[in-house]
């Protein structure tokens, strides 16, 4: 089956204006993503009045046409670039402006002198080099880079930059080898593309925005809302994984219980009590090591899985958390009370997480019953460190 060229034109504007409202649509359910779908959507309207200026280019003068058809192309490609630039936070604003007024000025000057050269080859450049600075930055951006639809947003972008590069490059060697009748195979071929592509581009972003809100939505699953620790669910999760290779290293577990938190809450109120715990987290974090997994348990139990870390290191780097969150907790403004901590270390001969934390439950409240504010180590061969 034939189609001509006006039909494709035709069909290119419905998938634009289809792809556009069904963004327009999926906007409400993604309100953090609210300005990166909007910028998306601009640029498919966009898209779609530039195909309509061509489709009556007939009825405008030639130059006016081709350029004005042009310009709203390559200002739709450009706010494309801001979109997946958006993703990570950034705008490209004064760069595309930069490049809309070199165009108008290239069309104002060599435009009218050459405008089929400009409409058939020339114009195709900006928009090869607008796709391809857009997959690069796709293919650099922090938001989707852990995303398995990055690689297809990357793909689209490229081959359309491709595309446009080969008609800039190929196509006068087509015309000077064929003739004028050329011209109208390219045309159609560009517009079955475009088709494609205005299907292919929104629907690509639209999975990197609903993965992205998956992995946070997993990510908050698997995080305690006042500490950002890791919770329960997350630690048994992620423990096990770790657990799976201690063949290959040493692992060690703390537990962790801050003294006396009820009448510290009873006392001085829940704001204070949260403010404790928190500033117990970003101790911890700070001193546990970077392959630490670190857990609130519930209320204000914690503890700490130490990978690559043997008993003896863990013992130390408990002293330190107890000692470094006593100072920490002295010095916070506002908290207007002491608090400590009392920490227990599992056994180096446990081998599953349940004993583990078995192992080390015993020994805070070993540490507890001892005056708390402490570190005690479980097994036959006990340790000692004052805090």
């Amino acid at each position: 089956m034939q189609i001509d060229l006006q039909t494709l034109w035709y069909l290119t504007v419905g998938t634009l204006l289809v792809s556009a409202s069904l963004l327009l649509w999926e906007r409400q359910a993604h309100p953090a993503r609210a300005r990166v779908l909007g910028v998306l959507i601009a640029a498919l309207f966009t898209f779609a009045l530039g195909c309509v200026v061509a489709m009556n280019r007939s009825h405008i003068p030639v130059v006016l046409g081709m350029g004005a058809t042009n310009i709203l192309m390559m200002l739709g490609y450009l706010l494309v670039l801001n979109a997946s630039a958006g993703l990570d936070g950034h705008r490209y604003i004064r760069l595309s402006a930069g490049a809309l007024g070199f165009l108008v000025l290239a069309w104002a000057m060599a435009g009218t002198q050459f405008p089929a050269a400009f409409w058939n080859h020339v114009s195709s450049l900006p928009i090869a080099l607008t796709c391809g600075l857009t997959a690069w930055i796709l293919m650099r951006s922090h938001t989707a880079r852990r995303l398995r639809s990055r690689p297809i947003a990357v793909w689209i972008s490229a081959v359309h930059a491709v595309f446009y590069l080969g008609r800039a490059s190929i196509s006068p060697v087509l015309f000077q080898q064929y003739g004028p009748d050329i011209l109208s195979t390219i045309g159609k071929a560009t517009m079955y593309e475009a088709v494609l592509y205005s299907v292919a581009m929104p629907m690509s972003f639209l999975m990197i925005i609903r993965e992205e809100e998956k992995q946070h939505l997993l990510r908050m699953s698997h995080t305690d809302q006042l500490t950002g620790l890791a919770n329960r669910h997350a630690f048994f999760e992620q423990a096990a994984l770790i657990l799976r290779e201690r063949h290959h290293y040493p692992v060690s577990l703390l537990a962790f219980d801050l003294d006396h938190f009820k009448a510290i809450n009873d006392r001085h109120g829940h704001p204070v009590g949260d403010r404790i715990l928190k500033l117990f987290a970003e101790t911890a974090r700070e001193e546990a090591g970077p392959d630490a997994l670190l857990v609130r348990l519930g209320g204000e139990e914690f503890a700490a899985l130490l990978p690559r870390c043997d008993h003896r290191q863990a013992l130390s780097r408990g002293s330190v958390i107890a000692s470094r969150f006593a100072k920490a907790a002295a010095r916070a403004e506002g908290l207007e009370t002491q608090a400590t901590v009392s920490i227990g270390l599992a056994a180096p001969d446990c081998q599953d997480l349940t004993g583990m934390l078995a192992s080390a439950d015993g020994a805070l409240y070993r540490a507890k019953a001892l005056g708390r504010n402490r570190v005690e180590t479980a097994g036959p061969n006990e340790l000692l460190l004052r805090a």
